[in-house]
């Protein structure tokens, strides 16, 4: 039975007098994979950070796996969350194994220093690799792979913990076209399985929405244009009115177009 692991209630962010989010109404449940859009300057990792815990809004409520921010203790609740993002990849040294990226996980840090590992720790770590195209890379450095490798040692690295909750910050940025569709069908693979977490994606790109996800978030200026299953809430329409110019959707067999109309 699926469960709220994000409920936003008139969740604004002002920042030196600036309004980055604005009167946000959202809620997540546990078997939804959703997609956030909009234009540079929407609010959209913004919006992130609070959902991974990060940071709180300047007014409204937000619960995060059914905690309320302000009122719980973050370090206990931040291991529960999976996230993946280009800052936090640039906290892990470029000289660490991919294994070890991946082990890491288990302790939250980047880095592996004194920590003792069990068995579990790293039969499930191999398994990770494996799930997401990595095995091969295990004792390679982090930073003699590609974009494209090192996006999906991040992913392997956000669900080793089997978190709750997996939040994914532009994972198709910067990637050319192959190792994009490569990405995108592994992550809809994972998508795809009743066993995955609920997910949160940020991109700029419909092409870069996978299968298996099923719920749209469009902010424009900090506000909610719309939200809900894809049917109402990913169409040209509204893809127009988040944007600004009119945009001409298309969809077929579960992966998505758009371009200017």
């Amino acid at each position: 039975m699926a469960s709220t692991v994000l409920k936003f209630r008139d969740v604004s962010v002002v920042r030196d007098g600036n309004t980055i989010l604005d009167g946000i109404d959202w809620t997540v449940e546990s078997d939804e994979r959703w997609v956030v859009l909009g234009p540079n300057g929407a609010g959209k990792t913004t919006l992130l950070q609070i959902a991974a815990a990060a940071m709180h809004p300047s007014t409204g409520t937000a619960e995060v796996l059914l905690e309320s921010l302000g009122k719980v203790d973050v370090f206990e609740l931040r291991p529960m969350i999976g996230f993946a993002s280009t800052a936090a990849a640039r906290k892990i040294p470029r000289n660490e194994t991919i294994l070890d990226v991946v082990l890491t996980a288990a302790y939250s840090v980047s880095g592996r220093w004194n920590e003792e590992y069990e068995e579990i720790d790293l039969r499930r770590a191999q398994r990770v690799l494996a799930e997401w195209r990595l095995d091969s890379f295990a004792d390679r450095r982090f930073g003699s792979l590609s974009d494209g490798e090192q996006k999906r040692v991040q992913i392997a690295r956000a669900v080793m913990t089997d978190p709750e909750l997996l939040l994914l910050d532009e994972p198709a940025a910067s990637l050319d076209l192959g190792a994009r569709e490569e990405l995108v069908g592994l992550l809809g693979g994972y998508a795809s399985s009743p066993a995955s977490p609920a997910i949160v994606m940020v991109t700029h790109h419909a092409e870069e929405i996978p299968q298996g996800f099923t719920h749209a978030l469009l902010l424009r200026d900090g506000k909610v244009v719309t939200s809900g299953p894809f049917a109402e809430a990913l169409t040209s329409e509204t893809l127009t009115e988040t944007f600004g110019l009119p945009i001409e959707l298309t969809e077929r067999d579960g992966r998505y177009a758009a371009r200017a109309s």
